[in-house]
């Protein structure tokens, strides 16, 4: 049975595709097979993490355009986990991205696509590629497609900042997500300064949202000086940052 996680934040700039990409790359390294899904498809980026270039063939354009079936648009990176980190065996991790050629996302936002489509090539990359979980990257926002991948999510984790325009996104995100009956949803909160107080944030944002807080993230430097320079949670596994990481990964793991 594959378990279904979508992490998603109300704004952009949060630091999604990058969390999502560590925390997929933790629980394959924790011997589960993963794919993650950028269906962020008007403004794509997480296969940079991977060391993709931006020309890269069989994206999940393809797919939804009914060029090719998904799993052809899986790409296995097992081997950027591998390189830092050992992988337990029986552990596999697979990024399904999109496509950053121009034309691409022209065509994305001139027709868009079929949701439908969308949503079963979901439940064949997980039969196909015998997936222990399936993480997806959603586009900022509410939208068709955030609210597709919400909906049939086992668990949402919904990534916030400090600061009082995420507060109010992230109330909409988590009232929604209640309506719609996600099973579980954790809060990311992300790119902490180091004067705030970790314990007090946990439990403002606890009571406030009524929500457990799945991973307090410093801002960090070293992550920012990364950028898109591989998985930071793998590379650098003794910082504070990673080992917020590996908490998220276990907390929904559980």
């Amino acid at each position: 049975m594959t378990t279904v996680i979508s992490i998603h934040s109300f704004r952009g700039g949060t630091g999604k595709s990058n969390t999502s990409s560590n925390i997929a790359g933790q629980l394959a390294a924790a011997g589960n097979r993963v794919a993650v899904v950028d269906t962020d498809i008007q403004s794509p980026g997480i296969h940079v993490l991977f060391g993709f270039s931006d020309d890269l063939d069989n994206t999940l354009n393809d797919y939804l355009w009914g060029q090719i079936p998904i799993a052809q648009a899986a790409h296995e990176v097992t081997d950027r986990v591998s390189g830092s980190t050992p992988v337990a065996e029986g552990g596999a991790l697979y990024l399904i991205p999109s496509s950053m050629k121009s034309g691409d996302i022209a065509r994305v936002l001139r027709e868009g696509y079929d949701v439908g489509t969308l949503n079963d090539g979901f439940r064949d990359l997980a039969r196909d590629l015998q997936l222990d979980y399936l993480l997806i990257d959603t586009h900022p926002g509410l939208n068709e497609e955030t609210l597709l991948s919400i909906t049939i999510s086992d668990v949402l984790l919904l990534l916030m900042r400090p600061d009082r325009q995420d507060f109010q996104g992230t109330a909409v995100t988590v009232d929604v997500a209640r309506k719609l009956g996600v099973p579980e949803l954790f809060l990311i909160i992300n790119k902490v300064p180091s004067n705030i107080d970790s314990v007090d944030l946990r439990e403002q944002m606890t009571q406030i949202y009524a929500a457990e807080v799945a991973a307090i993230l410093p801002l960090a430097e070293e992550v920012v000086q990364n950028a898109s320079e591989g998985l930071f949670s793998l590379t650098s596994p003794d910082h504070p940052w990673s080992a917020q990481i590996r908490e998220a990964a276990a907390r929904v793991s559980q």
